[in-house]
């Protein structure tokens, strides 16, 4: 009992030394990636990239279908009192209670400058708990003879105390035992009575499971979202494993760094000569060369390919600008007219009200252009530009007996910076 006493007796001292100093923390860090999959379009989420430690890295059949990822605690925790048999108290023997409820944290993207340039939310819940349990003497020795299932009521840990739940896998030896249950959300106090006195008793570390919900990448920019949650640790805080058993180490916290990575894809593919485009009347200009009767309009309709996973916005530069618009030049006349381009965006992209886009007017200024948005990740899809001079111009363009040749350079720009 002395010696008990001495390890009892020194983890409560320097338990107490740390607690009036700051918090030490077991720091892990989480990361998520997403990136589009021409071949799962509508597969729009984040992967976790955090390779799991633990129980999920053991029996992945048992996590990957629940969606749960495991990571080592690296916080080991001593009695700080012999666990007695058939204890009334839950809290005095074999208890856990975790931090199952979700949780929100906000993760930021930032600028070089550190600017805040947008932020979203994960959310994050400790949907299980597992433990490396040592015990210094045989277990048979404990027992008198017996098992880890003559030791706590209810059988050996691998049978989950509810409102936890048994995964059906553990791992025993004489001196160790490594379980692993799973919490449901909102989950209370999960506690095992023990049958028989434990003089002493550890865990060598802690493994939690984890569940987490990301925001939806197609809402994103590009970028790195980087946010922080802590938990406290130790008797009647977020991780509590009751009153006997107490971090050995001096970690009062568990700190997870999460950083979401976005990779978004924004590429338009213009058929080739689909860079130079005539304005021709409907039919070609036979009627006019022929019959001498004007067009009502000038078009042209020149298709492309688009990638897009994330937000972008478009709008036009210009040789010659017309107001908000851009114009064609004629230098013999010194006559300009004003050149009308529209868009027409294929099916899963919409603008910032969730519309389809057809025949939107691109503006210098980029009105009405500030957002387009994907629904699902768009791969390869056609869209139009169309290009048109209005009915009224074209009259003024067309003299019999007079050649004219109107021209100007139009740019158009697809941009994935969004503000």
């Amino acid at each position: 009992m002395r010696f008990i006493k001495g390890r009892s007796g020194g983890g409560l001292g320097l338990l107490f030394a740390l607690m009036t100093g700051p918090a030490l923390a077991d720091v892990r860090d989480i990361r998520a990636l997403f990136e589009p999959d021409a071949s799962k379009p509508q597969k729009n989420e984040f992967v976790n990239q955090t390779p799991s430690e633990g129980f999920c890295s053991q029996v992945p059949g048992i996590c990957k279908p629940a969606g749960l990822f495991s990571l080592l605690a690296r916080i080991p925790f001593t009695a700080n009192a012999p666990i007695l048999a058939n204890h009334a108290d839950p809290r005095k023997g074999g208890m856990a209670q975790v931090p199952s409820e979700w949780r929100d944290v906000t993760v930021t993207l930032a600028s070089g400058d550190s600017t805040v340039v947008e932020t979203k939310v994960v959310q994050v819940r400790i949907a299980g708990i597992g433990h490396e349990a040592s015990i210094p003497v045989s277990i048979g020795e404990l027992t008198g003879g017996g098992w880890w299932d003559q030791l706590w009521a209810g059988g050996s840990w691998v049978y989950a105390p509810s409102p936890c739940e048994g995964v059906g896998v553990a791992t025993a030896g004489h001196h160790g035992y490594n379980s692993f249950w799973k919490v449901p959300v909102g989950a209370g106090v999960c506690s095992k009575k023990a049958l028989f006195d434990i003089p002493f008793f550890s865990y060598q570390y802690i493994v939690f499971g984890y569940e987490m919900r990301t925001p939806d990448p197609l809402n994103m920019q590009s970028g790195e979202y980087t946010g922080t949650i802590s938990y406290t640790v130790g008797p009647g805080m977020d991780f509590d494993m009751g009153d006997v058993m107490i971090p050995s180490n001096g970690d009062s916290q568990l700190t997870l760094n999460f950083l979401l990575e976005v990779r978004h894809t924004l590429k338009v593919d213009i058929p080739p000569g689909g860079n130079r485009v005539e304005l021709v009347p409907q039919g070609g200009w036979q009627a006019w060369l022929t019959q001498g009767r004007k067009p009502t309009r000038l078009f042209r309709d020149q298709t492309f390919n688009i990638s897009a996973s994330g937000r972008f916005k478009m709008n036009l530069q210009c040789q010659y600008y017309s107001g908000n618009t851009c114009a064609l030049w004629e230098p013999t006349a010194g006559h300009p007219v004003p050149l009308n381009v529209s868009v027409t965006l294929p099916n899963g992209l919409t603008d910032g009200a969730g519309k389809p886009v057809s025949r939107q007017p691109l503006l210098s200024d980029g009105t009405g252009t500030e957002l387009f948005q994907p629904g699902l990740y768009v791969d390869r899809k056609p869209g139009t530009l169309h290009f048109e001079i209005a009915r009224d111009e074209v009259a003024e363009m067309l003299h019999p007996g007079r050649a004219r040749s109107y021209s100007g350079n139009v740019t158009v720009i697809w941009d994935s910076e969004v503000g």
